[in-house]
């Protein structure tokens, strides 16, 4: 994920002066700080393990299972939208072809070790509210 953002950065493909996309960017930056607080500092590791100190719940992950992964996509997509171009697109697709497998290893772990996990994940959306 993180590699298909930085390509698009190096492309120059990543940023735009267009307010629509300068607002989504924005708007998926407070996303990402917002679930970051929530979640605390242990939510910085490389790896797609749990965390201790039980499942997180509350802020944005009322809503959705992965905001930090959807504002990363958000984010993503917006400048290679911006940029219609086979490059930015082809960074958006590896972007959330990776979202998407990490979700899914993460989910299967988190649910081994919270088992309320299962009833968490029945109420809330993986990335987009009434859609995914």
């Amino acid at each position: 994920m993180a590699g298909a953002i930085l390509a698009l950065i190096a492309m120059k493909l990543f940023f735009s002066p267009h307010p629509l996309v300068i607002g989504v960017q924005i708007g998926a930056l407070a996303l990402m700080v917002w679930a970051r607080v929530v979640f605390g500092i242990r939510s910085f590791h490389a790896a797609a393990t749990p965390t201790k100190g039980g499942l997180v719940t509350s802020g944005p992950y009322r809503y959705i299972r992965h905001p930090i992964y959807t504002a990363a996509c958000l984010l993503g997509w917006a400048g290679a939208l911006a940029h219609f171009s086979a490059k930015a697109l082809l960074c958006g697709v590896v972007l959330i072809v990776c979202a998407v497998v990490r979700m899914q290893c993460e989910e299967r772990l988190v649910a081994a070790t919270y088992p309320e996990y299962v009833h968490y994940k029945d109420r809330t959306w993986r990335m987009i509210p009434y859609v995914y």
